[in-house]
């Protein structure tokens, strides 16, 4: 029987808003708005001090149905150089890790096999570099990383490319492996022309829809619009 969820990217500019406002319950409103099944965000951690999260587990929990993977990385932060990922109540985390890529800037990548309907999918949360070298070496070596686990499961990789370029390097290195999709532009949230928000999926999975989620809290509560994938699995 194929299995069918919804994933979603967003970059939450550590929760401060394009009012310069951080408001940690608004970030989470947009989330119920796209109401995804699995969800990577992009700054989710204070870049200073602790590196404490943007999004209080407790507030989370009160005000969603999202739970955080357990990434294990430190206390009081839920991601890894700020990327994380949450997924929906009653889906089983079957695994998870951290994965250290080439960098200029402080970057990571998170990853973790979910248990959804009783298909396992292996999932890929990233924030790559603002140089477009160091992009090429990041990509390069997430696609083969991500290569690698569909021979376990199919795979999904989403997250903040920071490629303006619409034939980069960096989607030519994912291209090798995945389909790139374009969910459409979704930066700078209040007048959107960037299409830095990317999700990308190998054969095992076939996308049924994909799309920007765009709505007045939207465009308040981040610089970046959520983008987001309806996937079949099975």
């Amino acid at each position: 029987m194929p299995v069918s969820f919804k994933v979603a990217s967003y970059n939450i500019h550590k929760g401060v808003g394009t009012d310069r406002k951080r408001d940690p319950a608004r970030i989470l409103r947009v989330l119920q708005e796209v109401d995804a099944d699995i969800v990577c965000l992009q700054e989710a951690d204070l870049r200073f001090g602790t590196r404490a999260s943007v999004l209080p587990r407790f507030l989370i929990e009160s005000h969603t149905d999202y739970v955080p993977v357990p990434l294990d990385v430190q206390h009081d932060s839920m991601g890894w150089h700020g990327n994380a990922i949450l997924a929906k109540a009653g889906i089983a985390v079957e695994s998870h890790d951290i994965i250290h890529i080439p960098c200029l800037e402080p970057r990571g990548v998170v990853t973790a096999t979910l248990g959804v309907g009783g298909a396992s999918i292996s999932v890929f949360g990233m924030h790559l570099d603002l140089s477009g070298l160091w992009r090429v070496r990041q990509a390069r070596a997430i696609a083969a990383l991500a290569d690698a686990a569909r021979a376990c499961c199919p795979v999904a990789l989403m997250g903040d490319l920071n490629e303006w370029r619409a034939n980069s390097g960096c989607f030519r290195e994912f291209a090798k492996h995945f389909t790139v999709l374009d969910p459409g532009p979704s930066f700078h949230s209040r007048r959107p022309v960037g299409r830095l928000d990317r999700i990308m999926h190998c054969g095992g999975l076939s996308v049924q829809d994909c799309g920007v989620h765009r709505s007045a809290l939207a465009a308040a509560a981040s610089d970046h619009l959520p983008v987001w994938a309806q996937f079949t699995a099975g």
